[in-house]
C-alpha cells in the first residue's frame, strides 16, 4: 500500500472489495429477468429470511446480518461493535471458545464476519448437507454468548494490534481515517469502525454484553441463504433454530444529524514511509435513504462516467492525454443508511507535482459542470454497468452480500430487484443535477499524502 496508496476513504477498509461487488450487483440485470429471483418470508419472531437458489454446485452460503454497526455505538465506546464481532467466536453456553470455528473447518467449510458503520454480518460457506449444522450454532450464539473479562481482555489486545498494523502503521490508512473524521462534522460516520485507540482500551465484558443484549435479536436480524437450496428446504430449518428464539425490544437507530457544511477542508499527511504521493477528494453525497436521495441513481451513472475504468473521463484525460496520473478512480455507494460520499482518488506520474495533478482533477470537474455529459456517455455508462453484473450471480456470496447490505440499511428486496428499471430511466439532465448537487467545495475534503525526507 505504501508504494501505491489508494486514498479513497471508505469507512470499512476490510470490506472494501466486497462492497464494490455489492454495488456492481445493484447495477444491472437482464432486461427480461429479475436480478436474483429470491424467495423471502418472515419468521413469527420477526426475523426476515431471503433464499437465493443457485444450483451450480452442492454448496450453500449462510449469512446472518444484524441491523447495527459502529455508528450505533454509545459515545465513548468506539470499536464496541467490531470488538463484539470478534467476541462472537469466543464461545456460548453450548460451545467453548473457538469451537464453532473448529467445527466449520472440520466439516470442510469456511467462515468469517465483518462490521461496518451500518451492519454486522456473520457467514459460513459449507456443503449443502451441513446447512442445518451451521444454523444450529449460529442461532446458539445469537442468544447464548458467554464472555469473561479474561476473554475480552485477550481479544481486545488482538483488536488493538489490528489497529496498529492496519491503520497506525500505514500512512494512507491514517489519512483516510483523518479525512473521514473531518468529512462528517457531527454524524457518527466520522468515527472509525475499528474505534479510536484510547476508547478501545476501555472496552470490557460489560460494554460488549450490553451492546449484544441491546441489538442482537432475531427481529433485528436478516437470514440469507444462497446456493443449492430452496425456500421450502430452508424454512423448516429456519423455524426450528431461529424461530425458537423470542423477539426482544430493540431500540430505534437514532443518530446525530449532519449540519450544513459551509467550508472546504484540507488534510495533509507527510511521512517518511510514503513511497508514492497521493491525492483524494471526498464530497458529501446522498444515499438511497438520505435527503437528496433522488440523485442516487444518477450518481451511480456519474461514477461510471468519471471513473469507471480505462474508458472513463478521468482516465482518458489525466492518464492517457495529459500524462499527469499513474492511477485515478472514483467511488460512490448509495447504500449507506445515512449520508455517503463521492470520492476521487489519484496518484501522480513520476516527476509530476501533486499540485499539478490536483489542478488537473479540478479542471475535469469544472469542465463537467460547465459543459455537461452527453447522451452517448450516459448510455455507454449504463451499458458498462449492465455488463459488469452479467456473471455476478455465479458467486454464491454475492447475492447474500447485496441483499444483506440493502436490507440492513433501509432498502427492500423489491428495491434490489427493481434496480435495472430505475437506472434505465436516468437521463442526462438527472446526471447533471446530481453533479451540481454533490460537487460543491463547501462539502468537500481534500487529502494529500506526501513523502517526508528522512534527512
Amino acid at each position: 500500500m505504501r508504494s501505491s496508496p489508494s486514498l479513497v476513504p471508505p469507512r470499512r477498509l476490510a470490506t472494501a472489495l466486497l462492497l464494490v461487488l455489492a454495488v456492481l450487483l445493484l447495477h444491472a440485470r437482464d432486461a427480461a429477468a429479475r436480478v436474483f429471483d429470491p424467495e423471502t418470508f418472515t419468521l413469527s419472531n420477526g426475523m426476515q429470511v431471503v433464499v437465493v437458489t443457485n444450483a451450480r454446485a452442492p454448496i450453500v452460503t449462510h449469512m446472518v446480518w444484524y441491523k447495527v454497526g459502529a455508528a450505533d455505538e454509545l459515545a465513548g465506546e468506539s470499536g464496541n461493535a467490531h470488538l463484539l464481532e470478534h467476541l462472537m467466536f469466543k464461545g456460548t453456553k453450548l460451545l467453548g471458545p473457538g469451537e464453532f470455528s473448529r467445527i466449520i473447518a472440520k466439516n470442510g467449510g469456511q467462515e468469517n464476519a465483518f462490521t461496518s458503520d451500518d451492519y454486522t454480518a456473520y457467514f459460513q460457506t459449507v456443503a449443502k448437507d451441513r446447512l442445518e449444522l451451521v444454523m444450529k450454532y449460529e442461532a446458539d450464539r445469537m442468544q447464548n454468548l458467554v464472555l469473561t473479562e479474561d476473554l475480552v481482555a485477550s481479544e481486545r489486545e488482538v483488536v488493538l494490534e489490528e489497529r496498529r498494523s492496519r491503520i497506525d502503521n500505514d500512512p494512507a490508512s491514517r489519512l483516510r481515517e483523518t479525512m473521514q473524521a473531518v468529512q462528517f462534522l457531527n454524524h457518527p460516520y466520522r468515527i472509525p469502525v475499528i474505534g479510536w485507540m484510547h476508547e478501545i482500551k476501555q472496552l470490557n465484558a460489560k460494554t460488549a454484553l450490553a451492546f449484544y443484549r441491546r441489538w442482537y435479536a432475531p427481529n433485528n436480524a436478516v437470514l440469507i441463504v444462497a446456493g443449492d437450496v430452496t425456500a421450502d428446504e430452508v424454512r423448516p430449518l429456519a423455524e426450528k433454530y431461529y424461530g425458537a428464539i423470542p423477539a426482544r425490544p430493540v431500540p430505534e437507530r437514532v443518530r446525530a444529524a449532519e449540519p450544513p457544511q459551509v467550508a472546504a477542508r484540507r488534510v495533509t499527511l507527510k511521512s517518511a514511509d510514503v513511497r508514492q504521493p497521493g491525492l483524494a477528494i471526498g464530497y458529501l453525497a446522498p444515499s438511497y435513504h438520505s435527503d437528496g436521495s433522488e440523485h442516487a441513481y444518477a450518481l451511480q451513472v456519474l461514477d461510471e462516467i468519471l471513473g469507471g475504468g480505462t474508458a472513463s473521463r478521468l482516465y482518458r484525460s489525466l492518464i492517457v492525454e495529459q500524462g499527469l496520473a499513474a492511477s485515478v478512480s472514483t467511488s460512490y455507494s448509495a447504500t449507506e443508511l445515512d449520508l455517503g460520499t463521492f470520492d476521487i482518488s489519484a496518484s501522480p506520474r513520476p516527476g509530476v507535482d501533486i499540485a499539478q495533478l490536483e489542478a488537473g482533477v479540478r479542471a475535469e470537474i469544472a469542465k463537467l459542470l460547465q459543459d455537461g455529459v452527453t447522451e452517448d456517455e450516459v448510455a455507454t455508462a449504463k451499458a458498462r454497468l449492465a455488463a459488469d453484473a452479467v456473471y455476478a450471480r455465479d458467486s454464491l456470496s454475492t447475492a447474500p452480500r447485496v441483499f444483506g447490505r440493502a436490507l440492513t440499511t433501509g432498502s427492500t428486496v423489491a428495491d434490489v430487484e427493481a434496480w435495472p428499471d430505475r437506472i434505465a430511466t436516468v437521463t442526462v439532465a438527472q446526471v447533471m443535477a446530481a453533479a451540481r448537487a454533490v460537487f460543491r467545495d463547501e462539502s468537500s475534503v481534500t487529502g494529500l499524502l506526501l513523502p517526508e525526507p528522512t534527512s
